[in-house]
């Protein structure tokens, strides 16, 4: 507020108002974008750090300590991640593969399905759209689960090559 001979002037608070109010609305667009950005890239570790934690509260539990705890349920989700994706690779059979993948997007859709009914609160008022958003963000997060268990499974390309190797030999 500017002071002028007493007097203070209200545009000046309006214009104050104004730019804290955009501010506030791309700060919270960003924020949720984040959060998206990093549901969708996490999700498909959603297995395995239900397997950490499992593993490493159950350690603790035992007498293993904190310390202790994080070392076993560190190594037990990476453990999770690495077998997962080398039985996926290993497999030839389409149905091994899809139960393999719908073992990681289990855990994923659940996650998304909460993380975006959690952000559907934020804005949507109706408790019938808030539990569609929460079923579209389900979808959308297992359907990334899907793509990246592959995508891990398979790094720049390999099984293009290899595909490419099989029909050049005739």
């Amino acid at each position: 507020m500017v002071v002028v001979g007493g007097a203070a002037h209200p545009s000046n608070l309006v214009v104050e108002f104004a730019t804290m109010l955009v501010i506030s609305i791309v700060l919270t667009v960003f924020g949720i974008g984040s959060l998206c950005w990093l549901m969708f890239n996490l999700a498909v570790y959603g297995l395995p750090f239900f397997a950490g934690m499992t593993a490493g509260f159950a350690a603790c539990n035992s007498g293993a300590g904190v310390a202790g705890g994080l070392l076993v349920g560190s190594a037990a989700g990476a453990l999770t991640l690495v077998v997962g994706q080398a039985i996926f690779v290993a497999s030839s059979s389409t149905l091994a593969r899809g139960l393999i993948a719908l073992v990681f997007v289990a855990p994923a859709s659940v996650a998304g399905y909460h993380a975006t009914l959690a952000l559907a609160r934020i804005g949507v008022p109706a408790e019938g759209w808030r539990v569609a958003f929460a079923i579209v963000g389900a979808i959308a997060v297992g359907a990334t689960t899907v793509v990246r268990i592959a995508a891990l499974a398979y790094p720049s390309g390999a099984k293009t090559d290899s595909l490419q190797r099989q029909l050049s030999r005739g």
